[in-house]
């Protein structure tokens, strides 16, 4: 599935000094990173939004001093006033006033445990949605460039600061996210390192961008992993948060249809459907409430399964919310990292390829772009085609045939484990 990972300027400040990502855009247009699967960047840029590429999901990101992290106890409320309640609940700890924040609690929080909450700006964000969506573009999700995570991590990035009269300095900033929180200091003076732990952890890990890796490295007085704005948005948009919560929950057309139709149907004349419908409904929901009771032994034991093969196969997951899409997260995390090749990445397809191709057919010419092989396939018949196409299909590819070639292509499947 193509994601689109959209850059959102960050807001802006009235206080002078003001520290901002130098790829900040301030003529409309919006920084995106395009990926086919996920985890590769296939394409890079700026754009207005009425230019931006199609993709399958939209996920708009956040900068990261563009949204303060509070740590408390989830109220036990109905879902309908959970909003209120957390404003409730910040309302001592917050610098502005609830009303002009939008709050975002942690994915799979429960009431009654310690959860981490986002804030932004209300109106500023919902602006910004709203700018994307009347360009056409549908935003999935909304989620922060860092949160509170483990094992901890760093990222260098440069800074545009407003020296007055209009002028501009460029300078480097450190993102530092832990357990702890989130925080975006610039490195310039002496206080900047003291923020950073004396004794950084074993298992922290920093990024910078490529402009700024050499001077990251000496003011670290360590090495950095090289990440480019584009594999830093895409990285973010793989996150678990979704701050699309409350009041920027997306609405869905047609509920005043379905309200007005609930309204005719309680009237008079349909009292015997009514009675009716909601006899065969007690039936059902008899006999599924006798088979969940028998299934829901066997699924918490397959849950538990998958945890544990999860933090046995990395144990660096200190959270688990979704067995099955972190491991496959993980998994594809170090194939990249270790130069390995995917099930649709080039070899995949050429090695396919060359065990149903015919002896006597040479190649003439290949290409590969988007996940597909193209080959060169001039004068095969009917019968060789499908041959072809016969001898690939039970290794899930698919082969079409046009104007004598013939292109490989990775058959979609469902995730196995995604309905758990």
């Amino acid at each position: 599935m193509s994601t689109l990972a959209l850059s959102i300027p960050p807001r802006p400040r009235l206080r002078a000094g003001a520290a901002a990502p130098a790829a900040a855009a301030s003529s409309g247009e919006l920084a995106f990173a395009l990926s086919n699967d996920g985890l590769l960047v296939s394409r890079e840029g700026h754009a207005a939004a009425t230019l931006l590429p199609k993709a399958d999901q939209v996920v708009a990101v956040l900068a990261a001093a563009d949204v303060s992290w509070h740590r408390i106890v989830c109220p036990k409320a109905p879902a309908a006033k959970l909003g209120a309640a957390l404003a409730g609940v910040l309302e001592d700890a917050l610098l502005e006033d609830a009303p002009q924040l939008h709050f975002a609690i942690a994915p799979g929080a429960r009431g009654g445990a310690t959860v981490w909450v986002a804030a932004t700006d209300r109106a500023w964000l919902f602006g910004e949605i709203a700018a994307i969506e009347r360009a056409g573009l549908r935003v999935d999700r909304v989620v922060p460039a860092a949160w509170p995570d483990e094992p901890p991590t760093g990222h260098f990035a440069e800074t545009h600061e407003s020296t007055g009269a209009g002028l501009a300095s460029f300078g480097l900033a450190l993102t530092w996210s832990h357990a702890g929180g989130v925080a975006t200091w610039p490195l310039q003076g002496g206080l900047a390192r003291s923020l950073l732990p004396a004794e950084l952890p074993p298992d922290a890990r920093f990024t910078a961008t490529p402009a700024v890796a050499a001077p990251a490295e000496r003011w670290l007085g360590a090495s950095v992993n090289v990440q480019s704005p584009a594999e830093h948005l895409l990285q973010a948009a793989r996150s678990l948060w979704n701050l699309r919560q409350f009041g920027l929950a997306p609405r869905h057309r047609g509920v005043s249809a379905l309200r007005e139709g609930w309204r005719i149907s309680r009237g008079p004349s349909w009292r015997w459907a009514r009675r009716g419908v909601i006899g065969l409904v007690a039936i059902q929901l008899l006999g599924l409430n006798i088979a969940a009771w028998q299934q829901r032994s066997a699924l918490d034991a397959k849950r538990r399964s998958m945890t544990s093969v999860l933090l046995a196969a990395h144990p660096q997951v200190r959270s688990v919310l979704d067995a099955s899409a972190q491991m496959q997260r993980e998994t594809d995390t170090l194939r990249v990292a270790a130069g390995r090749p995917g099930e649709a990445d080039f070899e995949a397809a050429l090695q396919a390829a060359a065990s149903a191709w015919p002896a006597q057919q040479p190649v003439q010419t290949l290409g590969y772009e988007n996940s597909r092989l193209t080959l060169a396939a001039p004068g095969w018949n009917e019968q060789q085609v499908a041959g072809f196409r016969d001898a690939l299909a039970p290794s899930g590819w698919r082969v079409d045939a046009v104007d004598g070639r013939l292109t490989l292509s990775r058959q979609l499947t469902v995730a196995a484990g995604s309905s758990l």
